[in-house]
């Protein structure tokens, strides 16, 4: 029904401009980060003392950051299922039912009882939701992305390319500031009680929006058409692997330093210093509402920069001024509000940059044939690799070793996004010249 009611609508427009799209784009993103963002917030005010509150807090939350990353581990076996329906049922079938296990497992947290109640089954009952989470988000590439690259002016793919990537800071903006009111606002029984269930009952509220807005896009006949030239068609993983592996595994590699910058300015600082500060969350959640809004300029200018400098040259220069800001920006967490505040702007400011072109900046590699799935594994293992884990790694190392030694976790992001855009290049180069030869 919800495909019907959008043909209906979508058959009023002869054709989808990228200003549409963009809008079903920038919709559909900004729900799949709220959904990660407001488990992200919970696995570190919430879980601990809900489903591990037999463990010291430090140990608590690094349990709930190991279940945290079972969503990553998760997410590429999405992918290999939800294309094989995607194949045999389309877009439309396929969307909707990722989005509906995406909502179903969000707002079955909100039901989840605690360690108190239930025992050691409230752990695996919150690992079982977290697993269908990253299935589904397996399932959530539109391609979308895909089709506003294809339509948007030669001059402009730098600004086009980031347009999806705002998603990300507005999803959080949304979930930190819900979240903080609750917890600025409630005492600490009535949030352990309801006040944090009620976030994951808006994230299912969303999906519903976001499901109908992608279909908006995904029926018109100009989206069936490229689907049907074979510019967005799904093809079967094993065969992408074959055939696109080099350029997945380098396109993988491309955004690390992005990645990794992404949870240790939102997901890491948030624990470090509800952990090993004095602060309360509302305060830190409401810094962090505000440094996202700087995340949102720097991702629209990054546009603008990557069409004048190219997508490649602000990745790597991005990552080397990520590499300087490893160096010293982490301590700044342990020098009171005007520390973090400093750490979380500038980080924004330097994840919006680079954040802002990391997906797709190899994507031209990828044949026509295979792009729309190969996008969507570079996609699943970007996040695996860059982010999946740096939560809980970042945490363990500063822990143990202090602050410095999540920088140099950091730094290892940005070496490694260096070493895949210098060999990007020399492929090319290498490629180029046996084309030439031949």
């Amino acid at each position: 029904m919800a495909e019907r009611d959008a043909r209906l609508i979508s058959g009023q427009h002869g054709s989808v401009n990228p200003g549409e799209i963009a809008i079903g784009v920038i919709i559909g993103r900004t729900s799949e980060f709220f959904d990660f963002f407001v488990y992200a917030i919970a696995s570190v005010i919430v879980f601990p003392k809900l489903v591990f509150p037999y463990a010291d807090p430090l140990t608590a939350t690094l349990y709930s950051f190991a279940i945290f990353a079972l969503a990553f581990i998760a997410r590429p076996f999405g992918t290999v299922i939800f294309t094989a329906i995607d194949r045999a049922h389309g877009k439309s079938v396929k969307l909707t039912i990722a989005l509906f296990l995406l909502g179903t497992s969000t707002v079955a947290i909100a039901f989840l009882p605690g360690y108190n109640q239930i025992g050691v089954a409230s752990v695996w009952l919150l690992a079982l939701a977290r697993v269908g989470q990253g299935v589904a988000w397996g399932g959530t590439w539109d391609g979308l992305a895909s089709l506003l690259a294809l339509n948007a002016p030669q001059r402009r793919r730098g600004w086009y390319a980031m347009i999806p990537q705002v998603g990300a800071p507005l999803g959080l903006i949304v979930a930190s500031a819900l979240f903080a009111f609750f917890v600025g606002n409630l005492s600490a029984e009535d949030f352990f009680s309801w006040g944090w269930r009620y976030p994951f009952f808006v994230a299912f509220a969303i999906n519903v929006v976001a499901l109908f807005a992608r279909l908006r896009i995904v029926v018109t006949p100009d989206y069936t058409e490229l689907f049907e030239n074979r510019d967005l068609q799904p093809t079967p993983v094993v065969d992408t692997l074959r055939h696109e592996g080099r350029n997945i595994a380098i396109g993988a590699f491309a955004p690390l330093a992005s990645f990794a910058l992404f949870h240790m300015v939102t997901v890491f600082p948030l624990s470090w210093v509800f952990l090993f500060t004095s602060e309360g969350p509302a305060r830190f959640l409401i810094i962090e509402t505000i440094a996202a809004i700087f995340g949102v300029a720097a991702i629209v200018a990054s546009g603008l920069i990557a069409d004048r400098i190219g997508r490649r040259s602000l990745l790597a220069s991005s990552a080397v001024a990520i590499a300087a800001f490893s160096g010293f920006a982490p301590q700044l967490l342990d020098s009171g509000v005007v520390g973090e505040t400093f750490f979380m702007v500038l980080g924004f400011v330097l994840l919006g940059l680079s954040f802002g072109q990391s997906s797709g900046a190899v994507a031209s590699s990828f044949s026509k044939k295979y792009r729309y799935t190969a996008s969507a594994l570079t996609s699943d293992f970007a996040w695996l690799f860059g982010a999946g884990f740096a939560p809980l790694a970042a945490l363990l190392l500063a822990s143990h070793f202090g602050l410095i030694s999540a920088g140099a976790y950091l730094l290892s992001g940005a070496a490694c996004t260096l070493l895949a855009l210098r060999f990007s290049r020399w492929l090319e180069t290498t490629d180029q010249d046996t084309a030439k030869e031949t």
